[in-house]
């Protein structure tokens, strides 16, 4: 299978969100990465359960939600029937993270754990790395698009590969912030298998978005 490219929406236009999804309906190996903001955990507010709820309506493509939320557990229930597939959340927003992946295992089919740029792999016990589906890793800052990718996130791809060939598990390495054509095929090459890209792909002035998802694999 091809490297998963998640488009992120918090860089299409959001007054013509449907368009702007509408425009991959033929892409293969696609999601659409939501980054579901509190105004808190990141100074920023973006998606609520309406616009998902709606979006899903609208395409085939994977939703994947990731929560930088100070409460992960209390947005469990509120998003469970809006057509989300992957509910990621941030390792330092919670506090009981065996329990809230249990819960949100049974609600979700895909759950994901992400870690900022200086928290560390060795945060996370090993047996949690079979409990989980997907592993996101920030290459920057949380809270805001269009920011420089952090070069040191190569190293961390690299290390958690690793861990993942040593303890013969199959979550995803998600990797989100400032991918392009640049690093992307690096990061591939150091283990990442799912890539997500908000303003390298929604800066094509032609709307050509396809052929980002191109250059980027």
């Amino acid at each position: 299978m091809n490297t998963i490219i998640a488009p992120s929406l918090l860089s299409a236009d959001f007054l013509n969100l449907q368009t702007e999804v509408e425009r991959f309906k033929n892409e293969k190996d696609l999601w659409f990465h939501l980054d579901i903001m509190d105004g808190h955990f990141v100074p920023n507010l973006t998606f609520g359960p309406v616009v998902i709820k709606n979006l899903a309506k609208v395409t085939a493509h994977t939703l994947d939600a990731h929560f930088m939320v100070t409460n992960p557990d209390d947005y469990l229930d509120w998003f469970k029937d809006c057509g989300i597939t992957n509910f990621t959340f941030h390792w330092e927003a919670a506090t009981h993270h065996d329990r809230l992946i249990q819960k949100a295992k049974s609600m979700y089919k895909s759950v994901g754990i992400s870690l900022n740029p200086s928290t560390p792999l060795s945060i996370i016990p090993d047996y949690i790395f079979s409990k989980i589906d997907l592993i996101l890793l920030m290459s920057v800052n949380p809270g805001f698009g269009g920011q420089s990718f952090i070069d040191s996130t190569f190293e961390k791809v690299e290390a958690l590969n690793k861990l993942k060939t040593k303890m013969n598990l199959s979550f995803q390495i998600q990797v989100d912030g400032g991918v392009t054509d640049k690093n992307a095929s690096k990061l591939v090459s150091f283990g990442a298998t799912n890539l997500v890209a908000g303003s390298y792909v929604f800066s094509e002035p032609q709307k050509n978005y396809g052929a980002r998802i191109a250059q980027l694999r």
